[in-house]
């Protein structure tokens, strides 16, 4: 079996486990008044559990590829040519979104995002500094406002030692 079809198989194994979860272990944890809504906090992570099992079987089965495609073609993944592959820019971005789940409560939310967006187009090869820092100020910054002001979530934007 193919590399792809091996991830994908990993893959509509860990949607499989989060649809169980979602549809299994969330909904009784809610209060009677939330039990009558129509849309429940388990409800995105019961659609993307399905989303991903559909798209994981996809992959799996073959269905993506044409009929008449026999010979891999150059997009196809070749697990014996892995060595050719950016894997180091892969890993130093797996590397970096684990700094910045580490770093999300004691940096607070604006300034760890803002590293991470800089570092993250660092690392793909983005060099243009005055165009990283500003795209990453103003995604930070509306997504803050969003969660924040419109969604009510609070989400600390600044460390803890700047008392704002």
């Amino acid at each position: 079996m193919a590399l792809d079809r091996w991830i994908a198989l990993v893959f509509v194994v860990f949607c499989c486990i989060y649809g169980y979860l979602a549809f299994f272990t969330m909904d009784h944890l809610l209060p009677p008044f939330m039990q009558r809504n129509p849309v429940w906090p388990s409800t995105f992570p019961k659609l993307l559990a399905i989303g991903g099992c559909i798209v994981g079987l996809v992959v799996l089965l073959g269905l993506e590829k044409p009929e008449n495609e026999s010979e891999p073609s150059a997009s196809d993944i070749n697990y014996r040519r892995l060595h050719e592959y950016n894997l180091g820019q892969a890993l130093l971005l797996i590397g970096l979104m684990v700094c910045y789940a580490l770093a999300l409560r004691p940096a607070g939310f604006l300034i760890s995002t803002t590293v991470f967006l800089v570092a993250g187009s660092f690392v793909l090869g983005e060099r243009k500094w005055h165009v990283m820092l500003p795209v990453a100020l103003i995604a930070a910054g509306s997504i803050w406002y969003l969660v924040q002001e419109v969604l009510g979530i609070f989400l600390r934007p600044f460390p803890y030692f700047m008392g704002v």
